[in-house]
């Protein structure tokens, strides 16, 4: 899987995309738009956490036991009958570790950048976080990652590798480091999408036939 929009594109992204909609009674376009740019958000977030040896341990440790992949395996069971209260509930606690005192300012650039209420936002990154936990770790797996070093390589691999990540992660963490104004979420969401700036509705038209 060599970047995020490798990720929203395969069928499991597109599940997702598709059953959060579900969830929230939003489109499946608006819901696409804020997974765009929240999806490298919360993993640029990682990253920098990553980058300290606590950080890294941490997330290994997650990686290798409740988030190892297994919730890919029935997405379907997932959202067939709406999100289970537990899944929510450790989305939320991802997003708190990782975004920490910031997440409420994240939450808010997304709902400026999207036109989604605050509550909608909330539900989405609460639901997307364990499923893109999900990832990170089934990737792990298959790479055999076992050092903070490859863990770093492989999140950055998944933010689409090279400069371009760099680019991403320096434009994410000025970000998260800012007021969170939601100015920059244009150019994250860019970077994700391939350098293919204004390229969401192309890409959502593609996914959904429209």
């Amino acid at each position: 899987m060599s970047g995020l929009l490798d990720l929203l594109s395969s069928p499991t992204g597109k599940q997702l995309i598709r059953g959060v909609a579900d969830q929230t009674g939003n489109s499946t376009d608006q819901t696409g738009s804020v997974l765009t740019m929240a999806l490298p958000l919360l993993m640029g977030a990682m990253k920098k956490n990553a980058s300290t040896q606590e950080g890294a341990q941490g997330l290994m440790s997650a990686l290798s036991n409740k988030h190892d992949g297994s919730i890919l395996s029935n997405l379907g069971g997932l959202f067939g009958g709406g999100v289970d209260q537990s899944v929510k509930e450790d989305g939320a606690g991802i997003l708190g570790h990782v975004f920490g005192g910031k997440q409420s300012q994240v939450q808010n650039a997304l709902s400026q950048k999207s036109g989604l209420d605050a509550g909608s936002i909330a539900t989405i990154l609460q639901v997307a976080a364990p499923i893109l936990m999900g990832m990170i770790g089934q990737q792990k797996q298959k790479q055999n990652v076992s050092d903070p070093g490859g863990l770093q390589s492989l999140l950055a691999s998944m933010m689409g590798g090279g400069q371009q990540a760099d680019k991403q992660q320096s434009l994410i963490e000025s970000f998260l480091d800012s007021d969170g104004d939601g100015s920059i979420l244009d150019d994250v969401a860019s970077l994700a999408l391939g350098g293919k700036k204004g390229g969401l509705g192309g890409l959502l038209g593609g996914l959904f036939g429209k």
